[in-house]
């Protein structure tokens, strides 16, 4: 059956784990996606002054999703959050990217973070400065709460993939912390299910809307790298140090999106799904 009102949605960043998935989504369910990605093309830069193929792009497009950002996993955001580099990149994307989606009157959503009310944090800053731009243009705005999916790109990998890779390449699990933060980890195709279904009620809306999309369910590091362990066959051998990413600040999740959505994948269900991904990619 064909989707009676097909859109032409515009994906930044469209070759992040988040980006795949919801790419493929967007296809199943009859849109026509427009990807941009520094992956696919240099010309893709959303720090430079727009080139062609992206006013190009946000021309032809009825929604967008603002996935792109430059940001990683833990070991990333502690390595680069606070340098300068990464704080005029994201600040020169979003100041790019939310000047077209004003001049070319684009509806769109705007990816942030549970971690924005941390100002303590570089990246948490960064995304709540996102957040009032998108209020100023009448967007809505979604908070991550710790998606996973496969991820090719190592040198930005979240915690799962890096214990997933450890556990396979080493049969050991050391940990940068004792692990007992705890975070809220949601499956990359339920964020994409949840983003889906956000679209369509963000386009009947006028309103500034903001939604948390996470699994409300809380989990420690650690026990996620003994659930990682247990399906490879690997030893965890914890840290001595306390997080100092989050600094242990636990935020409490806005539950509004349950009325129309639900996750359905579990973490031991999703952490078998990218030990299978891994071993797959590497059978290449």
């Amino acid at each position: 059956m064909e989707l009676q009102n097909p859109q032409k949605v515009l994906v930044l960043g469209s070759r992040g784990q988040i980006g795949i998935s919801l790419c493929q989504k967007l296809k199943d369910a009859g849109h026509k996606v427009v990807e941009l990605d520094l992956v696919i093309d240099p010309a893709h830069d959303l720090r430079l002054i727009a080139s062609p193929e992206i006013n190009e792009a946000f021309q032809c497009a009825d929604f967008a999703f603002f996935l792109a950002y430059d940001v990683g996993g833990s070991r990333y955001l502690q390595k680069y959050q606070e340098s300068l580099d990464f704080v005029l990149n994201n600040t020169k994307i979003m100041t790019n990217v939310f000047e077209l989606l004003k001049n070319y009157s684009i509806p769109f959503i705007f990816a942030s973070s549970q971690m924005s009310n941390m100002s303590f944090s570089a990246y948490g800053a960064l995304k709540s400065v996102g957040e009032h731009f998108t209020k100023a243009l009448g967007g809505l705005v979604v908070k991550f709460w710790n998606v996973y999916g496969f991820e090719p790109d190592k040198t930005k990998a979240h915690v799962i993939t890096d214990f997933v890779d450890s556990a396979l390449n080493t049969r050991q699990i050391v940990m940068l912390t004792d692990g007992k933060e705890t975070r809220e980890f949601l499956y990359v195709d339920d964020c994409s299910n949840a983003l889906l279904l956000l679209m369509e009620k963000s386009r009947n809306s006028t309103e500034f809307q903001s939604f948390d999309i996470t699994s409300f369910q809380r989990s420690t590091i650690l026990e996620v790298a003994n659930e990682v362990a247990a399906q490879i066959g690997a030893i965890v051998i914890p840290g001595t140090r306390q997080d100092t990413v989050q600094k242990n600040q636990e935020n409490t999740p806005d539950q509004k999106i349950l009325q129309f959505w639900k996750p359905q994948i579990d973490l031991r269900t999703g952490i078998s799904k990218i030990i299978e991904k891994s071993r797959a990619s590497v059978d290449k």
